[in-house]
Parts: C-alpha cells; sequence; structure tokens
C-alpha cells in the first residue's frame, strides 16, 4: 500500500452516499480547530490535499479518499466548537452518528487527534469512549508537539494518556502536522491496521 498513492472521492452528506464495498476503513475524527485537515496533508504527503481552514469548522461532510485501491481514509466532520451555526453542528454530528454506526465494523483503526499542547477536552474523551462502545481499535495522535518544548512533550503525553484513561497497550503518537514529526509512525500504523 502506497500512503502517496491517496485520492479524493467524494464528500458525503447522507447514509446513501456511504461506501458500499467491503475495504477497510481508516477513520481520522477530531475537534474543530485541532489541524486534522493539515495532519492528513502531512500523512499523505501533499500540503493542500484536504481543505485547511483558518476557522474551526469547515469539514462539515464525511470525505472519503482512496489509498492505493487499498482502503479507505475517512475524514470525520470535527466535533466541538466551530464557527457554524447550531443546528449545522447538530447535522454534522447525526452524520457522524449515523457514519459510525453503518461503516464502524469496516474501520481497521480510529485515529483521535488532540491537541499536544492542551488537557483533551470533554468532546475528546466522549470520541474516546465512543470508539470503545464501538470496538474500534484506536490510536491517538497528539498534534502541534513542535508548538511545545522538549521537556514539555512527554509530561503532556502523559496527561493526554491520564485524561482519556487510556491503557499502556492505547497507543499516542506524538506528532507535527507542520513538520511531519512522526509521519513514517503514523504511516507504519496504518499499514498494520490494515493488514491486520
Amino acid at each position: 500500500m502506497n500512503i502517496n498513492k491517496t485520492v479524493f472521492v467524494k464528500s458525503v452528506a447522507s447514509k446513501r452516499d456511504f461506501p458500499g464495498d467491503i475495504k477497510k476503513q481508516i477513520l481520522f475524527a477530531g475537534k474543530s480547530n485541532v489541524g486534522k485537515s493539515s495532519t492528513i496533508n502531512a500523512i499523505v504527503g501533499r500540503k493542500n490535499f484536504a481543505r485547511v481552514s483558518a476557522k474551526p469548522g469547515k469539514t462539515v461532510f464525511v470525505n472519503l479518499f482512496d489509498v492505493d485501491n487499498t482502503c479507505w481514509l475517512v475524514d470525520l466532520p470535527g466535533y466541538g466548537f466551530s464557527l457554524t451555526s447550531e443546528a449545522e453542528r447538530q447535522r454534522y454530528s447525526k452524520l457522524i452518528d449515523e457514519y459510525l454506526a453503518d461503516q464502524g465494523c469496516k474501520a481497521a483503526r480510529i485515529y483521535i487527534i488532540v491537541d499536544a499542547r492542551h488537557q483533551p477536552t470533554n468532546n475528546d474523551c466522549s470520541m474516546v469512549e465512543y470508539a470503545r462502545a464501538c470496538n474500534l481499535p484506536m490510536t491517538i495522535i497528539a498534534n502541534k508537539i513542535d508548538k511545545l518544548k522538549p521537556s514539555q512533550i512527554q509530561p503532556s503525553i502523559d496527561l493526554i494518556r491520564e485524561t482519556l484513561e487510556l491503557t499502556e497497550e492505547d497507543k499516542i503518537i506524538p506528532f507535527s502536522a507542520e513538520k511531519g514529526t512522526n509521519r513514517g509512525l503514523v504511516i507504519d500504523d496504518i499499514k498494520k491496521a490494515v493488514t491486520e
């Protein structure tokens, strides 16, 4: 599987457009201003692949990308704070629920992206609990470590692990979408998830 051979297929706004095949799926979730699109861009090695916006809440659909005809990379709408209306937030929150209920069985792994600079939010905790309830294998990506001093990284990882109530087996990957730090670790983790 060549992660660089990732192509955008479509944006999905309703259940009728969910993937109908049996390909495994790699899901990406995170709060609206955590840098989810930038993280996806860094992983696939293209700057302007997933749309990045200065305004939180830009991803309001489920965006589907085909990875080398091997699996789906699924960009879920950001949760929590965004500059969209309350009605719009409710719409895409419902869309996330419907997608996971319908397609969750195909998920090889869900990557929950958190901000390494801050304690995870209640929404982050809820997403982890949701993943557990759905028996979704998960990896936490602690983004924006380039904004921390080297001495701050491990305490930040420890706080994330404690707040999200992760076990020692639950994986956290310190990451920088801006610098590409640990991109290889994420790619290896994706490949392992797809082949297991």
